[in-house]
Order: C-alpha cells, then sequence, then structure tokens
C-alpha cells in the first residue's frame, strides 16, 4: 500500500509569513505617516499656544524691549517636543486689526497693478516708502494691533521624506496671533498716515 503524499500546491505552511512580508511595508508606511502628522499637529499645537501666551504677555504696558524674555519661552516651549527646532519672530504693529498684513494703499494712476511712475500712496509705517505690508516693526504703542509670527523649521522624526514624494527631511510651520495692546497711553501707529510719492 502506497501513502500519497501532499501536493505542494495544497501546502499552506508559511503563507502567513509571505502575506506579512506584502502587507508589512505598506502598513508601516502609513503608520510612519500618520505619526509624522500627528507629531507635526502637536507641535503646531504647542506653537499656537506659546505665541498665544507671549502676545498676551508683550501686550501689557513695559513690554517693550522683552522681546528676547518673550521668545525664549516660545522657543523653551517648542524645543519641549522638537530639540532641534530653529525658530523666526516678527512683530508687525498696525493700527487696527484690519490693517494687519495689507500692503500701503496707493492710487494706480497708470492702471499697471504697481506703485511706480510717482504715483501718491499712504505711508502707513512712516518709512518714506511704499511697502507690501503696512505695519510698523517693534511692539507698537498702546491700542496698537501686533501681529506676532513664528516660523519654527525642525528635522521630521520620522523617516517618511524617502517614501513619500514631495516630502523633505524638514518641516517647516507658521503660526500667528493678533491682539491689541492695553489702552495704557496714546497709539503710536497713526491711523491717519502720510503721503508719498511711489519711485
Amino acid at each position: 500500500m502506497t501513502k500519497r503524499r501532499p501536493s505542494l500546491l495544497c501546502d499552506e505552511r508559511g503563507v502567513t509569513i509571505i502575506e506579512f512580508a506584502l502587507i508589512a511595508p505598506v502598513l508601516l508606511l502609513m503608520l510612519m505617516g500618520l505619526l509624522d502628522l500627528a507629531f507635526n499637529m502637536y507641535t503646531t499645537e504647542m506653537l499656537q499656544g506659546a505665541i498665544q501666551n507671549a502676545a498676551r504677555n508683550s501686550s501689557i504696558e513695559g513690554a517693550s524691549g522683552k522681546d528676547a524674555q518673550l521668545d525664549a519661552i516660545v522657543t523653551t516651549a517648542v524645543r519641549a517636543v522638537a530639540p532641534s527646532a530653529t525658530l523666526a519672530f516678527d512683530r508687525r504693529a498696525y493700527s487696527s486689526f484690519t490693517e494687519a498684513g495689507r500692503p500701503e494703499d496707493y492710487t494706480d494712476v497708470d492702471k499697471d497693478g504697481t506703485c511706480n511712475h510717482g504715483e501718491p500712496f499712504e505711508d502707513a509705517n512712516g518709512n518714506g516708502a511704499w511697502d507690501l505690508d503696512r505695519g510698523k516693526a517693534g511692539f507698537g504703542g498702546a491700542r496698537d494691533a501686533v501681529l506676532y509670527t513664528v516660523t519654527v523649521n525642525y528635522h521630521r522624526p520620522f523617516p517618511v521624506a524617502a517614501f513619500i514624494p514631495g516630502q523633505t527631511n524638514d518641516f517647516t510651520m507658521n503660526a500667528a496671533t493678533v491682539l491689541r495692546n492695553q489702552p495704557y497711553g496714546q497709539q503710536s501707529v497713526n491711523p491717519a498716515p502720510v503721503t508719498g510719492n511711489c519711485p
């Protein structure tokens, strides 16, 4: 009597390891992508909270000149999450919230969409030139609306750039908040700016 050997086609031993080998790279890539996204979102929330706190502290009388101390608080909060992060800070003062981030007004006499050929403009920040941002650098004064912007750059903790097209090894994010300074004196940004002429 002869014993029948099982056919190799029906043998299912080792199938699980082959299936895992096929699925694991995709699963690991998805997991790294999700962890990278979660890390970036968490860092963004930490940054947003830190700049809200720093902006509130810079809106009180006597805050001017303490920008290094306030920026250090934001830097410490971000570096608690991303130790290698580099941060860049910018403060711009405006006469009102609606002025934040807007260019200085000018009369486009020749209709070319550019401030040039001696066209008149309102010099909102008082620097004698037409600017794409009408803000005055710094903390401003009482009653000024101050736009506080922080740019953070750090090396990604997960190597997603090697696997996901369009990604880089570094991640850059911006966070901004705008608050009005307390009314402890006269407003420093002139709500009725002087006029000048475009070059």
